[in-house]
Order: C-alpha cells, then structure tokens, then sequence
C-alpha cells in the first residue's frame, strides 16, 4: 500500500487520519497477534501471559507516555530475531481471524463517510507496518503510516528504524500531506490518546474518540467533538449496501480483534506451574 495518494482533482486535497488502537479498533494491535505468534514456535507461555497482562493494561489505563512507551518495549524486545518471512506469512493465515470481531462498527461507517465525500483516509499507527498495512487494506484505506523495524539478515534486530508516535505521529502527517497535496486545515484527525495530541493539533478538524482523562481534558478546552464508539461489530453482521462501503465494511472490520487479556491471562494462569506464573 502506497504512503500517499494524490488527489483526484487538481485543488489540494482533503484527508481524514485515523489512529488504530482503541480508536478504529477497541485494543493494542500490537499484541493482537500473540496466539499465532506462540502456536508458530516464536514465544513462550510466559511470554504468551506478559503480553495478555500488558493488554490488560493497555485496555484499563489507556495510552498514557508510560504504557505506551512499556508495550514499546515489550513488543521491540520480544520480536528480536525473529525471522520477517514467517512474521508476514502468520499475519497474513491470521488477519482475518484475529481482527475481525473488534472492530468499531462507527469507524468504519464514518470511514466510509469520509471516501463518500471524497476524502482520502489514511491509517496511521504506533504498531508495526507489518500488522498495520494488511488491517488498512481489509478497511479500504488509501495510506498507511506506522512504525518500521530495523531488519538485518532478514530477521528483525529489535531496533526502530521509524517510531510513528507522538510529534513524530504529526511529521508524518504533514510528510503524507506534502507528497499528496493535503490541506491540513481542511483534514480530520481522530484519536483517543492524549499522546496524539500533536496528531490532532496538526489538522483543522480533530476529534476525540473515547478519550482517555488528558485528552478528553484537552477536547474540552479546545471545543473539539468528543465521541463514544462502542459497537465492535463482525464482518458477518454488517451490510455493504455499495461497492464503495463494500471496500471498507467486507472488512468487517479491518480494526484488531486483540486477545481478550482478562480471560485469556485467567485461563493460563490455572495451566502453568505456580514457579512459572507471574
């Protein structure tokens, strides 16, 4: 998938950025594929349950800089060596699968919207290009920008090339909007993190999706549209009334299905040997 498009017209272009977890989809993609990680011989039980855990977190907190920055690290230190190949084939067999069930039905109705209206959508992300490029193309999306792996002899180094977070969120936005001819003061911007704060400041329509304390405080002030998304609904139980919906809705839900942290860290809890649990 393309960084950037170019607008149809010759005028410049409008673009509606979207944040992916917690905002089109209800958790961290970037812990979304731990279960195909560990049932394809890459991790552990123990690290099978650190990750459950720090979804679990992920979910109860939000993204504050702290967490952001711990699962930053867990996910960087947990891939090293891993071999790049058998990353995209896993994610690929799994895609469908893993993301499907947790997709916020409003996401995707007001993606749809937005290419309705002619504007382009672009997914931009703190998690992997890996996970995230094949989530945009499930929702149809015109670009994708995320973070980059180092990789060195084919199997990651556990080192960022490109970290796609915070004021480096905004660079990339305005790069996006350079390359395709974005008039940022026309574009949208959807979040629910207050480290996204530059990511809504760069665009002259923001919006707050479930925000977490800090931003909803700085929604508030600014007078930003504050929204409450919570129909995760699947690819089944949506209709595709167009060809157009049809590219974003037949992805039923191009957001990530991530495990279900709670359950999930109960039911390994009880199968592990009590001098192997956390």
């Amino acid at each position: 998938m393309d960084s950037a498009v170019k607008p149809a017209s010759g005028r410049r272009g409008v673009a509606a950025f979207f944040d992916l977890d917690k905002t089109v989809i209800a958790r961290s993609s970037a812990l979304a594929f731990t279960r195909p990680f560990y049932s394809g011989g890459l991790i552990n039980r123990r690290s099978v349950i650190k990750s459950a855990y720090a979804q679990l977190l992920f979910t109860l907190t939000g993204a504050d800089e702290d967490q952001v920055e711990k699962l930053r690290a867990h996910v960087t230190d947990m891939c090293r060596g891993w071999p790049v190949d058998q990353i995209n084939a896993i994610v690929d067999e799994t895609l469908h699968d893993i993301v499907e069930p947790l997709v916020f039905a409003e996401a995707t109705e007001l993606i749809a919207n937005h290419q309705a209206r002619g504007h382009d959508v672009v997914l931009i992300s703190a998690s992997g290009m890996e996970m995230v490029a094949p989530i945009g193309e499930m929702l149809g999306v015109d670009a994708v920008r995320a973070s980059k792996m180092a990789v060195v002899d084919g199997r990651y180094s556990g080192e960022l090339e490109f970290y796609c977070y915070g004021e480096a969120k905004a660079q990339a936005m305005r790069e996006v909007a350079d390359e395709a001819g974005y008039d940022l003061a026309e574009c949208y911007a959807y979040s629910d993190s207050i480290t996204d704060l530059p990511m809504l400041a760069a665009v002259g329509h923001p919006a707050a999706v479930n925000p977490d304390r800090g931003l909803r405080k700085a929604a508030t002030a600014n007078g930003w549209p504050i929204l409450a998304w919570d129909r995760p609904v699947g690819l089944s139980d949506r209709l595709t009334p167009s060809p157009r919906t049809l590219a974003v809705s037949a992805a039923a839900g191009a957001g990530v299905a991530a495990i279900g942290a709670v359950f999930y860290y109960g039911w390994l809890r009880k199968r592990l040997p009590a001098h192997n649990r956390l």
